[in-house]
């Protein structure tokens, strides 16, 4: 189990200032990532292993994910 605590979370740059639907993604230890609902910051974690992470970045540079 992860300890988010401390964990700093960060919105894309392409996120707009209207408190839209976005996500959060914070650096964890070993190269992970967690990703959450920017509107419900104590709701659930997804935590990405290092692999799953550069699959879904290629995912969505690529056009695959839309």
């Amino acid at each position: 189990m992860d300890d988010l605590t401390s964990a700093t979370w960060t919105k894309s740059s392409y996120s707009g200032g209207n408190g839209g639907n976005c996500v959060e993604i914070a650096s964890l230890a070993g190269g992970r990532r967690g990703v959450r609902d920017s509107k419900d910051p104590a709701g659930p974690v997804l935590v990405v292993g290092t692999d799953g992470w550069h699959a879904f970045r290629r995912g969505v540079r690529d056009g695959g994910l839309a």
